[in-house]
């Protein structure tokens, strides 16, 4: 039995790859601002692309409404930028591949003062554990196979089959308190957790504000209330547009903000330092229900074979794409290490032409290609605010195009993503990302329900080796089930489930503060700068 207290995750599961956990473009540590110079005090601003919405920690799915909620809420483990483990919530934990013992630390209280308790953790992990329920982590990093009990300080999770990463996800899950759990609706439009910040003040499409407890002493790094450097409150502002956000960096109105497009290069003309996770900011998914284009994987390979990577790439990424090395890109990056199994295909146009007729798409006298008299039609989508996207798409429809295709471009905002992905299923493909910790995580995306059975697997892939691999893996010992489940990336990558064309950093730019950002921007660390 293990006992864990600031574990690296690499020596924790000896599965992870801490080179992806990027900081890129932050200071080193010899330009790092030194405690002097924090400033206790003031409102951090930090800029979010659109409004969260529902901010229910246990159904949130966008980064807008994550990046939000993750100011008010905790969980047990927290993991660090550099890939490690350290006590939140828990002040340690003793694990095994079917049980893990956490023990709280002492005197944590929610916002509104009342205790939180060890039977307060059981009864979240309990209720993310029933199918009934509905959450974000059910299926993913817990599920009916997973139970807690409490006893005193102390909360036991078993599970009745072997769960090599039993402790990370059960420990990332972020806790909800006693009165937030008794009536869930409730969390739509305040919050109810643990967190040094309290949400004070709603304005819908405009701001959230936070604001700081005085009685807060368990955070990370012994982060208490009084930690030199931290803000009175936190806002989240709603920008839309990169270009706003980034003169509201430099104009120091804002802290925070994340900057993928050409803005970024007078930002870092201006000084400006970020922190960074990587980004499939190529992905591409496919809509493979019955009816669709995509739902013949001939149509998959033809059209993502003659996609000039290089070019497309290039322009998506602003110039700093990373080649895709895992389908796994966020934090704790479990089963990233010694893969991947795959090999992104070379560009070839003319292979993707011979596979179109193989399909039944013959290419007609008018420049078309058509099927049973119907014209081949995709909807490719894309998010609005991106400033990259829309260029990019503009080429691979031109490469569409000289194909016969007729590509239609749609550019997204939330409400039409909400729609399209999860209600009408009318899109075909386009720049769409899931950016998961894990395999498990992953395969919820693509092994899961579809979304007329309450389920996230809204591509609906339905890809028997992975499957297969997927049951393989999630039975497998500790050192075998990173293996198995990177088989099971390349069996999505081979039958073109899922194309990356390429990733990047994607920057979250400081502007008078300093913070850390495994993820989501974690408050404990923010640092206002004199």
């Amino acid at each position: 039995m293990k006992r864990s207290t600031a574990v690296p995750v690499a020596a924790a599961l000896s599965v992870l790859a801490l080179t992806l956990t990027s900081c890129a473009g932050s200071p080193d540590a010899s330009e790092a601002p030194a405690e002097g110079d924090f400033v206790s005090g003031g409102t951090f601003v930090t800029a979010v692309n659109d409004d969260p919405g529902d901010l229910n920690p246990m159904k949130a799915i966008s980064p807008d409404t994550w990046g939000v909620v993750s100011l008010a809420y905790e969980s047990l483990i927290s993991v660090t930028p550099d890939g490690e483990f350290e006590p939140w919530l828990a002040e340690s934990w003793e694990e095994t591949g079917t049980e893990v013992v956490f023990t709280l630390k002492d005197g944590i209280t929610c916002a509104d003062g009342s205790e939180f308790t060890a039977q307060t953790v059981a009864d979240n992990l309990n209720y993310n554990a029933d199918p009934a329920n509905a959450t974000f982590s059910y299926g993913s990093v817990i599920d009916e196979n997973v139970s807690a009990v409490a006893d005193g300080s102390t909360v036991t999770v078993t599970s009745t089959v072997n769960s090599p990463f039993l402790a990370v996800n059960v420990g990332t899950i972020l806790m909800v308190c006693d009165a937030g759990l008794a009536d869930p609706t409730a969390l739509s439009d305040t919050t109810d957790g643990t967190g040094l910040f309290g949400l004070s003040d709603v304005k819908p499409g405009d701001t959230y504000t936070f604001t700081k407890r005085d009685d807060y002493t368990w955070g990370p790094d012994d982060v208490t209330s009084e930690t030199q450097g931290l803000p009175d409150a936190i806002e989240a502002r709603v920008v839309t547009d990169e270009s706003t956000a980034a003169n509201l960096l430099v104009s120091g109105e804002i802290n925070a903000a994340t900057i993928s497009g050409a803005d970024r290069a007078r930002l870092d003309a201006a000084g400006l330092t970020h922190v960074g996770v990587r980004n499939p900011v190529g992905m591409m998914l496919f809509n493979e229900k019955e009816g669709r284009p995509f739902a013949d994987p001939l149509v998959r390979e033809a059209l993502s074979i003659s996609i000039d990577r290089d070019e497309v790439g290039t322009v998506i990424a602003d110039g700093e794409g990373l080649d895709p090395v895992s389908l796994v890109t966020k934090t704790p990056l479990l089963c990233v290490a010694d893969g991947p199994k795959w090999e992104l295909p070379d560009t070839d146009v003319d292979r993707a032409g011979e596979l179109l007729d193989e399909a039944g798409w013959m290419l007609e006298s008018d420049g078309l290609r058509y099927k049973d008299g119907k014209p081949l039609t995709v909807k490719f989508v894309y998010n609005a605010p991106t400033s990259t996207h829309a260029p990019a798409a503009e080429l691979v429809k031109e490469t569409w195009d000289a194909l016969g295709v007729t590509t239609e471009l749609a550019a997204n905002d939330a409400a039409a993503w909400s729609e399209q992905l999860w209600s009408t299923f009318d899109w075909d493909t386009g720049w769409i990302q899931v950016a998961p910790g894990g395999p498990l995580v992953l395969s919820t995306f693509f092994d899961g329900a579809m979304p007329t059975d309450g389920g996230l697997n809204f591509m609906w892939v339905d890809n028997p080796e992975y499957s297969a691999l997927v049951e393989e893996a999630s039975s497998a010992s500790p050192e075998e089930t990173c293996g198995i489940w990177q088989d099971a990336e390349a069996e999505l990558m081979d039958r073109f489930d899922v194309f990356p064309v390429t990733d990047n950093i994607l920057p979250t730019y400081q502007s008078g503060a300093v913070f850390d950002q495994p993820n989501y921007i974690q408050p404990t660390s923010i640092r206002m700068l004199g």
